[in-house]
C-alpha cells in the first residue's frame, strides 16, 4: 500500500471528492467539498484522483493552526479565560476601615477576580518583552527575579482560582 501524501486528491464513495490534510499512521484527514473534515482509515476505498508524495517532514494543517494559537497565545495581550472557584461566584469583598464614621467598600468578588486576572496578564507580557529584549542577560536576570517575588506576592489570591494550574507561583522553597 503506498502512502498518500497531503494535498493529495482523492474521491470517496460516501464523501465525494475531497483533499488529504493530515496524514497519521491510521488514518487520512480529508476535507470533503460537501462533507468537510472527515478521518478515514488508510485502507478505506477510495480513488485517488492526484497523488502526492508522502513526506517524513510535511505538515499538517492541523498542526500550524496548532502552532499559530500557541504563538498568538504566548505573545498577544489577549487574555485566557480563567475559571473562578464556583463558591466565590456572586460573592463580595467588604472592606471594613479601622477608623469610626467611615463607609465600608463592597467590591462584587467577580471584579475583583478580573482585575487580578488582568494583573497576572500583564505581568506575563511584561516577562516576555523582558526576554525577548536587548538588554543584558545579567539585568533580564534581575528583573525576572522581580517578576518572581510579584508572583509570589500573588499568591494569596490563589484561593480565588478554579483549577490550579492557573494559581500564581513564586520563588519555590529551598
Amino acid at each position: 500500500m503506498k502512502l498518500l501524501g497531503i494535498g493529495s486528491r482523492i474521491e470517496h464513495k460516501k464523501y465525494g471528492k475531497g483533499v488529504v490534510t493530515n496524514v497519521t499512521s491510521t488514518h487520512y484527514w480529508v476535507t470533503f467539498i460537501d462533507y468537510g473534515l472527515e478521518t478515514i482509515s488508510l485502507d478505506a476505498e477510495f480513488d485517488s484522483i492526484e497523488i502526492t508524495e508522502h513526506e517524513v517532514d510535511t505538515i499538517s494543517l492541523y498542526d500550524i493552526e496548532t502552532t499559530l494559537k500557541t504563538l498568538l497565545k504566548k505573545w498577544s495581550d489577549i487574555s485566557e479565560i480563567v475559571p473562578m472557584a464556583d463558591k466565590w461566584k456572586g460573592g463580595k469583598i467588604i472592606l471594613e476601615p479601622g477608623q469610626p464614621g467611615l463607609a465600608s467598600k463592597e467590591i462584587p468578588i467577580d471584579t475583583f477576580f478580573h482585575k487580578i486576572i488582568m494583573v497576572r496578564d500583564r505581568l506575563r507580557v511584561m516577562e516576555q518583552k523582558i526576554n525577548s529584549s536587548k538588554i543584558e542577560e545579567l539585568e533580564k536576570i534581575e528583573l525576572q527575579q522581580y517578576l518572581t517575588r510579584i508572583y509570589g506576592s500573588l499568591t494569596t489570591f490563589n484561593v480565588l482560582f478554579k483549577s490550579p494550574n492557573h494559581n500564581f507561583i513564586g520563588e519555590k522553597s529551598k
